[in-house]
């Protein structure tokens, strides 16, 4: 996984992280609903672990049947109705299937990026938008890195309040909750004074003045371009099968999908494939490593 995502070429990694994200956002067929679900689980089990997956989990399975729950409440569209609520709207299934569809969608792409986060990080935003548009690509990695640097400043504020006996987690109601203040107004002002700090330095080193040079660490090899190439790929065969109505899937007003032919098969294959593609080139790498690595010690 190391070598696929975060070792890779930044342009094969934003790449495909776009055209995952993208596919989960349009493609509203269930089938691809749970391959893109599973898949960025699996990615981010193996980027983040499974203990920082199930921290996301927590919180992320509230969200996801909240927007569950709100379609139901608010469209009443649909030919199947299973009963009426107080007001005298029905609730259809065919509401409560969008609904939960909704919600599945949310959890992948949040999943998705939360993958993103660990692998894209600021310095690879720099370097594939630094030339084409500066002043973004310097918004976007400042954005990237403030909520883990903020966390940090938070916890290393908090304890150092904490030694000063102004512990937010003791006394009174109000006084906790003015000693959270405290840290609080501490580590925005902290915040606030090293992004005035960043940039006047970017502007004293000429970030952003046409000609400008770049130091790259990174450099595109063979297997990076044979990524580029199966992503082109699963992009023009899954924008085929999306115009071809292959991958459709209809809510309202009855729920009704494509025939089942081999060609729409093949395009539910290669958006699975294209969703594992991090674990299953991680797991291949790694039996190609242990195979070699038993061949050398046999040897």
């Amino acid at each position: 996984m190391d070598r696929l995502l975060r070792g890779c070429h930044p342009a094969v990694s934003f790449s495909y992280f776009a055209l995952v994200i993208a596919c989960a956002m349009f493609f509203m067929h269930p089938l691809c609903l749970a391959l893109s679900l599973l898949g960025a689980g699996c990615c981010a089990a193996q980027l983040v672990g499974g203990r920082g997956l199930r921290q996301r989990i927590v919180w992320l399975l509230p969200m996801a049947l909240l927007a569950a729950l709100v379609n139901p409440a608010f469209v009443h569209q649909g030919a199947t109705i299973l009963t009426y609520f107080p007001s005298g709207n029905p609730l259809t299934l065919e509401s409560i299937l969008y609904g939960c569809a909704s919600g599945v969608l949310l959890a992948a792409v949040v999943l998705w990026f939360v993958c993103v986060t660990d692998v894209i990080t600021s310095d690879k935003v720099v370097y594939l938008f630094g030339r084409i548009i500066p002043a973004l690509s310097l918004l976007l990695s400042m954005t990237l890195r403030f909520v883990p640097q903020f966390t940090r400043r938070l916890r290393t504020v908090a304890q150092a309040q904490r030694r000063l006996g102004r512990d937010t987690g003791r006394g009174s109601v109000r006084r906790r909750l003015r000693e959270a203040m405290r840290v609080f107004s501490i580590v925005v002002t902290w915040s606030l004074e090293s992004g005035l700090i960043a940039a006047d330095s970017m502007r004293g080193r000429g970030y952003g003045l046409p000609g400008r040079t770049a130091f790259a660490l990174y450099r595109l090899d063979r297997r990076d371009a044979a990524m580029l190439l199966w992503l082109g790929f699963c992009g023009l065969y899954l924008l085929g099968g999306a115009l071809a109505g292959g991958l459709a899937f209809q809510y309202y007003p009855l729920l009704s999908a494509g025939a089942v032919t081999p060609l729409t098969v093949s395009f539910f294959a290669v958006y699975g494939l294209l969703c594992f593609t991090p674990v299953l080139v991680d797991g291949a790498s790694r039996r190609l490593y242990l195979t070699r690595k038993g061949g050398d010690h046999h040897a």
